[in-house]
């Protein structure tokens, strides 16, 4: 038997200024590595305009695919603040106005509403507003899609105050560095991969580094699946070429 499977996620980085290089992206690399450490899978990751059609295929094709869907961007007060309506239609509900949403901009806001601010307490009916500590505004959950901020400040507020919900069995990781380059290398890789085929193997070369050539990683959520295959790597190698393991 191979290693347990593991939960599944997709990105979806929703703005213009992405696609125009006017901003640079901080989310998606700091989502990838949290879930990583939390035992989640990302297997897929987009970038899309302001465009409701295109967020609304968008969430419904990742909503099917995985088992978690995080969305970064398009929420806010402003005329290209479109995320909402997108995911809305995604799942083919409309657009209401939430009152724990509005009371929370309320208490902000000192009761100072206008209708930009309100645009904030929208979310697609049958959501969840979702609190935690830390939060000054709910996180919106809509099935097993996230709406998350595009500022990187408020992402990680409202991803810290949500991640144990995602805890997972994790991986675990063994890296080794060798003084081959991966043209040698290349045949050992295959040949653990053929003895198991489950792995999670990562090839990296490193052209400045005067230690190592290649930095090779191991992974599986099964502990003994993925020491047996350092075993089997480690075996292979010359052990000249072996700097060093790390766990």
């Amino acid at each position: 038997m191979g290693p347990p499977m593991g939960r599944t996620a997709g990105i979806i980085l929703i703005g213009n200024e992405l696609l125009s290089g006017k901003v640079a992206d901080a989310n998606a690399v700091y989502l990838c590595r949290e879930l990583r450490t939390l035992g989640v899978d990302v297997r897929r990751i987009v970038v899309i305009p302001d465009e409701i059609e295109r967020i609304a295929a968008e969430v419904a094709e990742f909503s099917a695919g995985f088992d978690v869907v995080f969305t970064s961007g398009g929420v806010g007060p402003t005329h290209d603040d479109v995320t909402i309506e997108g995911v809305a239609r995604a799942f083919g509900v409309p657009v209401v106005r939430d009152p724990a949403m509005v009371a929370a901009l309320e208490s902000f806001y000192g009761g100072h509403l206008n209708p930009a601010r309100l645009r904030m307490a929208e979310i697609p009916e049958g959501a969840l507003p979702m609190t935690a500590d830390g939060l000054v505004f709910p996180a919106v959950v809509m099935r097993n899609v996230y709406v998350l901020p595009g500022v990187p400040e408020l992402f990680r507020l409202k991803f810290e105050g949500l991640k144990e919900r995602f805890r997972d069995v994790p991986f675990h990781l063994a890296s080794v560095f060798v003084s081959l380059g991966e043209g040698s290398l290349a045949e050992h890789l295959n040949g653990l991969l053929e003895r198991h085929p489950k792995l999670l193997l990562g090839s990296y070369p490193e052209f400045s580094n005067p230690d190592y050539k290649v930095k090779v990683t191991l992974e599986s959520k099964d502990r003994a699946y993925m020491e047996q295959a350092l075993h089997d790597f480690l075996e292979l190698l010359p052990a000249s070429a072996v700097v060093r393991v790390q766990r």
